[in-house]
């Protein structure tokens, strides 16, 4: 581990009264030790009425898991290799933590790693040992103690006597839930009344539960609206005259890496428009490329011509929200479909169809498959847009693939999974090394028995420890299902799997059976 020099500085005076940020650490504890939704919600409800409201937009996102600043620069390395002694009182206020990671975001240039390293220590050195383990864990992405959006949401309302509907609306419209907390801390419900839809205030996008085949899905819903379901970058584009903004799925602006996409939505007939949709790079044949070279353009901040050559885009919307003065997003989904209809040409939208029939949906299902893509989208017919949310309106339909894999090492949990060995670290066989290759980790599709089962099995098989991390014999062999390989630089093997999740333990396998690294490639480019 690095040792990283301590220049603790005091507080300033602006921090004098601040809330301890060991409040929110406790509350975050006390929520993670109670499955009730209703004691969640009102441990949340309690600590947000306590809060300063300058302090409310920033207890929120820590509880959900989010840094207002997004990324900062630090990996997972860098944040649990960096030693520092932890306070012995809590003295780290919430101001005073919001202050320290923007000027760490907001580092640049030459030797800003070794800046952000004598930070990130100076910042743990102000923080307790329990304050440090919350921190970290935030650092990384993987605070998971129980105060999702949805539960949050409700913690809101609670805490100011505002209706639940109404808040799950209002962050909806703004995307961005810490800043309708602070709206509904300072003016209650008054405050939220600003949230409405807006142009180049981006929504956080609507998602879609699973089925496990599209006559399911048809049974959820109905008659409905089926969609191929393409593996490319999710996008929400908004324009008004010529003026044309491109945002993520996580509500950034990407404009300036896809001019092609802006020209494209400057020709629409419509003076302004809120439009839905995913962009891929298609081959010379019409199929879609990989996922990661998709996302390879919008990881370049400089627009590259070679790159654009090499890597073309196009947009195939599904949903438009807003077209020429008038919002489509309270209107059922086949209003929003004839609306686009008459807004995006054919080659533009996602090729769909409506229907009841099962025998049809598969027919439609195997054609999205055999174009390139990755399923199918189900949509129920009289469904308004519900922006942020997974609702049971939309429902995803994806063939599923699993590998024989072998645990290479296995993560402490946290939260209720405090007592249990949790995330696991999959190894495919490399028949001519004779050992593992690292895939990645998981922590998904466990239930309580196999968490004490393999908290038991690979504390036996324990081979040494690297602080939460337990390395283990490769004995055991793991059924993984996931979505799909792509490239990683990240680890050895130079591929990774996308949204792994335990299927099973395959206890009657060796794990000289399991898949090797070469099968897994060939995933990699197969489409």
């Amino acid at each position: 581990m690095v040792v990283a020099k301590i220049h603790a500085k005091p507080p300033s005076e602006s921090t004098l009264d601040s809330t301890f940020f060991e409040r929110v650490v406790a509350a975050s504890e006390r929520i993670a030790a109670t499955r009730a939704r209703s004691s969640k919600v009102l441990l949340l409800s309690e600590l947000l009425r306590a809060l300063e409201p300058s302090e409310v937009a920033l207890a929120v996102a820590y509880l959900t898991g989010e840094l207002p600043q997004g990324r900062i620069g630090l990996g997972y390395a860098a944040v649990f290799g960096v030693e520092a002694p932890p306070a012995s009182e809590a003295r780290l206020t919430l101001r005073e933590l919001d202050a320290r990671l923007t000027e760490i975001a907001a580092l640049a240039g030459s030797g800003a790693g070794r800046r952000r390293h004598e930070l990130l220590g100076a910042l743990l050195a102000r923080a307790t040992e329990r304050e440090q383990a919350f921190m970290r864990r935030l650092l990384v992405g993987e605070l998971r103690q129980g105060a999702l959006e949805g539960v949050m949401a409700d913690g809101i309302a609670k805490a100011f006597g505002i209706e639940p509907d109404l808040v799950r609306r209002a962050a909806m419209l703004a995307g961005d839930l810490p800043v309708v907390a602070a709206a509904a801390r300072a003016a209650g419900t008054g405050g939220l009344s600003e949230f409405h839809l807006k142009l180049f205030r981006p929504l956080g996008p609507m998602l879609a539960q699973s089925a496990a085949g599209p006559g399911e899905a048809l049974g959820r819903l109905g008659a409905a609206i089926l969609e191929y379901k393409l593996d490319g970058a999710r996008v929400q584009v908004h324009k008004a005259g010529d003026d044309v903004k491109i945002y993520t799925r996580s509500l950034h602006d990407v404009t300036a890496r896809a001019p092609e996409i802006v020209e494209l939505v400057r020709s629409l007939p419509a003076a302004s428009a809120i439009l839905d949709g995913e962009v891929v790079s298609l081959r010379p044949d019409g199929r879609p490329r990989s996922f990661q070279d998709t996302m390879s353009r919008f990881g370049k901040k400089l627009h590259d011509a070679e790159l654009r050559a090499a890597l073309p885009l196009t947009p195939f919307f599904f949903d438009v929200l807003h077209a020429s003065g008038t919002d489509y997003i309270d209107r059922p989904a086949r209003e929003r479909r004839e609306a686009l209809g008459a807004l995006v040409a054919e080659g533009f939208r996602v090729p769909s169809l409506v229907t009841a029939n099962a025998e049809e949906a598969a027919r439609f299902l195997d054609a999205s498959l055999g174009a390139g893509h990755e399923g199918l989208l189900a949509k129920a017919l009289e469904a308004p847009y519900e922006a942020g949310r997974r609702g049971a309106a939309w429902i995803k339909v994806k063939p599923a693939h699993t590998l024989d894999l072998v645990v290479l090492a296995i993560e402490w949990g946290s939260g209720r999974r405090r007592s249990f060995l949790s995330n696991i670290h999959l190894g495919a066989r490399d028949p001519e090394s004779g050992g593992f290759v690292m895939l990645g980790k998981t922590f998904k599709g466990m239930t309580d028995e196999m968490l004490k089962w393999q908290t038991e099995r690979f504390s036996a098989l324990e081979v040494g420890r690297e602080g939460h991390v337990v390395h283990v014999r490769p004995e055991v062999v793991v059924e993984i299902a996931f979505d799909g390989v792509q490239r990683s630089s990240q680890y050895p093997g130079g591929v990774a799997l996308r949204f792994a999740r335990v299927r099973r333990y395959r206890t009657d396998k060796r794990a000289d059976e399991a898949d090797t690294i070469e099968t897994v490639r060939l995933l990699a480019v197969e489409r």
